[in-house]
């Protein structure tokens, strides 16, 4: 398992229209975020989403550490925050480090 933070503006453009009193990090965000992270740490591509379930919102400034370990053609990869999970899945992956 490979560890990392999650760093996501508290002022990310998604916030203020998601949702209005109560800013919550749209899921899709999350995940695109955690993709190029782990893309850029693993130097894979990253080429679908096999599974994702959202365990908890994410409201702006919030710490977040990413944890993801490579498997044979996936990544799964656990999104947490102050040590309670917030997302969790796996994408698929090319078996080979991109060039």
């Amino acid at each position: 398992m490979q560890y990392t933070e999650l760093q996501i503006a508290a002022d990310h453009p998604a916030y203020p229209g998601h949702f209005p009193g109560r800013p919550v990090l749209p899921g899709v965000v999350l995940l695109d975020q955690a993709q190029l992270v782990i893309e850029a740490a693993s130097g894979l591509v990253l080429t679908g989403l096999a599974l994702a379930k959202f365990h908890r919102p994410v409201a702006p400034g919030e710490a977040l550490q990413l944890a993801f370990a490579i498997g044979s053609g996936n990544v799964s990869f656990v999104i947490s925050h102050a040590g309670s999970k917030v997302a969790d899945g796996k994408f698929l992956a090319d078996t080979e480090p991109a060039a």
